[in-house]
Parts: C-alpha cells; sequence; structure tokens
C-alpha cells in the first residue's frame, strides 16, 4: 500500500531523540509529563535500542517499549519508532565478526562505538530483516507510531568497507554497471599505468596502493558503497510498508556539506517517504546561521520543494567538535524558527533528556542534567509554544528566488587526488557563492546537474554554478537551452571539465561548458599558496584574487567584462559575458570572496532583473505559502532592532536576536 503525503498524518513536530532505556521506569513517567508541560508533540524512539530489544538472539523484550508507547500515546504524544540497526549487539558480533567493516589499509574495525557495519555482509541483512519485521508486527498498526525511522545518520562515521564480501559485491555492482570488461576498462581509463583487466575476479576496492589509485575505480567506489546502504535502507523501508501500511518511511539525513561528504541525498531523497534532515551549528570560524539557511534550503531541494522535517539539531552545545560553545539567549528558537521558515514541519532536537554516560553526555538536550530551574528549559517551553502557534502553516512551500546547481557525486570526483590545485574545494565556492545570495536576502533551490533540462528562466532568473567539476555530458545543452529562453547562468572555475567517468571531456576546457560560455579555457594555472593576483573591472575598481588563475580565449560575441591586473595571466579575461539567445551566460575564471565576489553576483542578479530585498545584513525575509495562507519569516541574527517592510506598505519591528512570522490577510 502506497504510503499517504506525510503532512497528512503528522503533526506540527516538536519533541526529540527519546531514549527511555538509558533511565528507570520510575523516570518514564516524568519524562512524559514535563513533555506536555514543553509542548512536545513526537519523539523519536528506540533507534539505539536493539540491545534491549533484543538482549539474546531471537528473544525478544517488549514490555519496556509497550509502556513507553502506551504513555506517550496516552499524553498526545506521537511516535517515530526507529528500526535500531546502526547498532547491532555485542552478540551479534561475537556471532557474526565479518559484520565488522575494514578499512581501505586492511584494518577490521571493533565493537564499541556505533555504526560499525559491513553494509554487504548477508548476517547482518539478515538480522536488520529480522528485528525490522519483529518491530513491524508488534507496533506496525499502534496508533502512536505516525512514522517509522530506519537506521541512523548512514554514513555518519564510516559508510564503506573494503573486505572480500564487499570486493565480490562490488565486482556484482560493476557487471550491473558496465556489462562488459572492455567497457570497464574503457570507463576507467585502465590503458594508463597498464591496468587492464582481463577477469572480473582481478577486480578489488580501491585498497591502499603504492601511488595514487585509479580515480575512476574510487569514484565508482564511492558510488557502490552509497549503493549498498541504501539497498540495506530499501529492504527495512519495504518491509515496514509490507506490515505496517499507510505510515511513512524515512532515514535521518546530513545534507549539509559541512557534515558530511559520503552520501548522495538525490539519489536517497528517491526512496525516502519523507525527508528528514539532521543538522548542527559548525563552529568552523564561518557565520553558523548562514551554513543553516543553507542546509535547510538544500534539504528542501532534495525533497523537491516540497514538505520535510528538521529530525535533529542542538538546543545548545554539542559535544563532538573541537569547541563546543552554548548557544546564546534566543539562538536555538531562532536556529529552530529558521529551519520552519525554509521549510522543516516542524523542530526536533537530540534529544530529549541529556544522557549521564556514554560518548555523548556532553551534548545538551531539552532536559538538562540540572533539570528545569534553568534558561534551557525556559527556551524550550517557549518554542514549543511558538511551534504550536504555527500548525496552519502545515504543508505550505518556501519561495524560491533563484537557483543553484550542487551535484554529491562531481564532490566526491573532484576531491580525489592530483588535481591542479590540492586546495580546490567544491564545498567553499558552494558556500562562498551561497552567502552572497544569502547577503542579498534571497533564497536558494538548489538543483542537480541532471534536472536542468526543463529548467524555466521565469521560476528561476538566475541560475549558479558554484564548482560542477563532473558534469554530465548534456548538462551544456540543457544550459544553452536555459539561456537562449532568457535565463542568467553564472558559473565558476573548474566546472564543466569532466564526465560521469571523471574522464576529460573533448577539446578544450571548460568541456561540457564551452559552448554555452562562449569561450575557450587554454590552460589552467593555479596560484600558489599565499600568491595572490589582482583583478579590475571595467569601471577600474580592482579586486584581489587567490588560488586560481587561467588562460581565457573568448569566442566571438563574449565579452571580457574583468581581467587578470597582474600576475602570469595578465591583461587576460578574469570574467566574462557572452549573450546566448535572450539571456547570457557569465564566467569568472579566479577565485573571489566576501565584498569582491559579491560584486560579481550583482552583476549577475542585475542582468537577469533581480532586484535584492533592501534590509540590513544578517536579517532573513523568507516565505512559505500555500492554501492555508502566506507566511512571512524575519529572522534577526543582528544585536539591534531591525524594521521590515511588509507587502501593505508598513514597517513592522523584529527585535534583536528575534524571530516574528508575519501572515498576510486572507
Amino acid at each position: 500500500m502506497p504510503s499517504p503525503a506525510p503532512h497528512d498524518r503528522l503533526p506540527l513536530a516538536f519533541g526529540g531523540d527519546y531514549n527511555p532505556e538509558q533511565w528507570p521506569q520510575e523516570v518514564w513517567e516524568e519524562d512524559v509529563r514535563l513533555m506536555r508541560e514543553a509542548g512536545v508533540t513526537a519523539v523519536s524512539l528506540g533507534v539505539f535500542s536493539w540491545a534491549r530489544m533484543e538482549p539474546r538472539p531471537g528473544e525478544y523484550d517488549w514490555e519496556w517499549l509497550d509502556t513507553v508507547i502506551d504513555l506517550l500515546h496516552a499524553s498526545g504524544i506521537s511516535v517515530n519508532l526507529g528500526t535500531p540497526t546502526v547498532v547491532p549487539p555485542a552478540w551479534f558480533y561475537r556471532a557474526h565478526p565479518s559484520a565488522l567493516p575494514v578499512t581501505r589499509e586492511g584494518v577490521r574495525l571493533a565493537f564499541g562505538s556505533r555504526g560499525a557495519i559491513c553494509h554487504s555482509n548477508a548476517e547482518y541483512r539478515a538480522a536488520t530483516a529480522t528485528i525490522t519485521t519483529a518491530l513491524a508486527e508488534r507496533y506496525g498498526s499502534h496508533p502512536a507510531v505516525v512514522l517509522w525511522h530506519v537506521h541512523n545518520e548512514y554514513g555518519a562515521p564510516v559508510l564503506a568497507c573494503y573486505c572480500e564480501v564487499c570486493a565480490a559485491a562490488f565486482r556484482g555492482w560493476l557487471r550491473e554497471r558496465y556489462d562488459t570488461l572492455d567497457a570497464l576498462n574503457q570507463a576507467w581509463g585502465t590503458a594508463f599505468w597498464g591496468q587492464q583487466y582481463g577477469d572480473w575476479e582481478e577486480i578489488t576496492p580501491p585498497r591502499a596502493t603504492p601511488s595514487v589509485c585509479n580515480p575512476t575505480q574510487q569514484l565508482d567506489y564511492h558510488r557502490f558503497a552509497d549503493a549498498q546502504a541504501r539497498a540495506n535502507f530499501v529492504a527495512e523501508r519495504d518491509i515496514l510498508h509490507r506490515l505496517s501500511p499507510g505510515v511513512p518511511v524515512t532515514t535521518n539525513f546530513m545534507v549539509a556539506p559541512s557534515q558530511g561528504q559520503t552520501v548522495d541525498y538525490w539519489a536517497w531523497a528517491k526512496e525516502v517517504d519523507l525527508v528528514t534532515n539532521d543538522h548542527y551549528l559548525m563552529t568552523d570560524g564561518r557565520r553558523t546561521h548562514v551554513n543553516l539557511a543553507l542546509a535547510a534550503d538544500l534539504t528542501r531541494s532534495v525533497a523537491g520543494g516540497g514538505p520535510w522535517l528538521l529530525l535533529e539539531h542542538a538546543t545548545s552545545g554539542v559535544n563532538w567538535q573541537p569547541y563546543n560553545p552554548a548557544k546564546r539567549p534566543g539562538e536555538m528558537a531562532r536556529n529552530s524558527l529558521g529551519h520552519v521558515a525554509r521549510g522543516s514541519e516542524g523542530a526536533m532536537f537530540f534529544q530529549w533528556r541529556q544522557s549521564q554516560s556514554g560518548a555523548e553526555k556532553f551534548h545538551t538536550a531539552m532536559l538538562a542534567n540540572s533539570g528545569t530551574d534553568n534558561r534551557g528549559w525556559r527556551e524550550v517551553t517557549e518554542l514549543g509554544k511558538r511551534v504550536a502557534d504555527l500548525a496552519d502553516l502545515r504543508g505550505t512551500r518556501t519561495r524560491g528566488d533563484v537557483a543553484m546547481v550542487w551535484s554529491w557525486d562531481s564532490w566526491w570526483a573532484q576531491s580525489l587526488e592530483w588535481r591542479p590545485s590540492q586546495d580546490l574545494d567544491a564545498r567553499e565556492r558552494l558556500d562562498s557563492f551561497y552567502e552572497a545570495l544569502y547577503d542579498r536576502h534571497l533564497t536558494v533551490d538548489f538543483l542537480p546537474p541532471t534536472g536542468l533540462s526543463d529548467l524555466d528562466p521565469e521560476r528561476y532568473p538566475l541560475l549558479v554554478v558554484p564548482q560542477l567539476y563532473a558534469a554530465p555530458v548534456g548538462v551544456g545543452a540543457d544550459l544553452e537551452r536555459y539561456v537562449s529562453r532568457g535565463g542568467t547562468v553564472l558559473v565558476s572555475f573548474f566546472s564543466g571539465i569532466v564526465d560521469e567517468n571523471d574522464t576529460l571531456h573533448p577539446g578544450g576546457y571548460p568541456g561540457a561548458l564551452r559552448d554555452v560560455l562562449g569561450l575557450t579555457v587554454e590552460e589552467f594555472d593555479p596560484l600558489l599558496p599565499g600568491e595572490v593576483v589582482s583583478v579590475r573591472g571595467a569601471d577600474g575598481a580592482l579586486y584581489e584574487a587567490d588560488l586560481w588563475s587561467e588562460v581565457v580565449i573568448p569566442g566571438a560575441g563574449c565579452e571580457t567584462v574583468a581581467v587578470f591586473a597582474d600576475g602570469r595571466t595578465a591583461g587576460g579575461p578574469a570574467l566574462t559575458r557572452y549573450a546566448l539567445g535572450s539571456g547570457a551566460s557569465w564566467y569568472l575564471a579566479t577565485r573571489l570572496t566576501g565584498a569582491d565576489l559579491a560584486a560579481v553576483v550583482d552583476l549577475a542578479l542585475a542582468d537577469a532583473g533581480i532586484t535584492p530585498v533592501d534590509l540590513p545584513r544578517d536579517v532573513e525575509l523568507v516565505v512559505r505559502e500555500g492554501e492555508s495562507g502566506t507566511f512571512r519569516f524575519a529572522v534577526n541574527h543582528t544585536g539591534g532592532e531591525v524594521k521590515v517592510v511588509l507587502p501593505d506598505g508598513s514597517r513592522a519591528a523584529v527585535p534583536a536576536g528575534g524571530v516574528e512570522v508575519f501572515r498576510d490577510p486572507r
């Protein structure tokens, strides 16, 4: 039976991961009482509980889980019930040590953490099917269960295994992908360094090698490892669909590129009934609220623009970064409502009650170890009321202003060894271009490079390609069609270079994008660490560039907008514009950052006819709209009150560090 539209059954969610197995039963009733006080509507349950559910092989203990679920249901709290397959019990590994993953260097990892899984292991797959079936048979029709949560954060902390079982599975995956060894040898370019294969059994995973391992072999192994884990998710999902019909099935993504690189979420989104995401602020010196907005926009885009759910974030500091500062007063609500503004159907946390032992005991929670007499609890209860007040926005969609291309597959390929500069970083370019658009108060919808064939210039007047090293063969034609119909595209350097096999597109750089940009790159000339060059605009303004320069040869009709003012490529184009049909293509041949990059983005925005919203820096204005109305989220990350202009021309105040939601009159 197909699952319903997720928002048909789910409340606007407020709550968190609940781990009652860490506590004696007398605590459970207190938990539920405090959940009601905080306005909790949903909890994630059972995610790490396999050893408690099945303490010995085939022997199940459901009494504790029955009690907890019934307590929650009696209090009107819905359950997102987890299959605990991220943490097989010690008895399982004792019986099946080969289920532990092996590193590229041949070291088998040990039990004692989480996610220690070989996703090709038959015993693991059988055991997960058994526990998932048992769970679904017992709770599949329980009225409290409104969502199933398979596994936990696939890819963290490890996704790929390099054991002999995986080697055999990899060969099977390659046979399906290439059919013949001739096709594989061609795709992998094995003629280089004499790597040709004459028998499928000669192929192994890309284990540690004396020098750089074949790049396409490595890229395919990324894809294989991702596909193996996804197949395990699908197997559990199908059991749940069969035994718990009508209840949506998900697994928690970690879509933000700041939090992982191992999973292709464009592919995974096709397999879940509801996209859910975990997001944590990264204390890496960047503006954390910009990263949050990017993560939420990217998650919404992975969800096809439809409803999604923030399944985990933190009330304050976490425990697993080198430095874990506390959130400032009001920041938790600002973070939570920022996700809701950008499409989430609620705000969930890890976790409900702070642990007293284990690896994450210093990770903050909705209910701190110190109890309820603290700022954190007061902010949690206040946020619960605010989320409840927004119940009528369920099912509305966030309005995007511009589009951006992002590809996990290309990121994998670009991150391999021996590129023209080891400092090339697709994530850095993504962050930088996103930040420039964020600072113009524009909401971004992301697209995969395979999703551009019907791109409508009226819907997205501007498309930004921050770095697309691996470009599918057809992407150039798709962009030509978009631009010729009136779209504006802004492309950054080192894009369009190779195809999906990490093979150079024929002809000059930038390969697949050469025609749509109207130019050829004759030669790359990366800059050394600490080396900078100046870029001079048509108005004489100078900008500072680093990391990259190249020799650009404009074709007929391609206009040079800015040149390299010094350095080895002095006098050559650094920024070009190519008119094509009724649109235009812009190309930036170096790395600009901050205000210098923003100036280039402004040129493209003006060309696209987009006028950014006039707001102070670090103030967001994001719109959700649908049958229930239009909701305007004003999120103020500054230390002072700001005024925002509403559609009727009135000016509304947003307090320092605050969030206001304005409903358009109906």
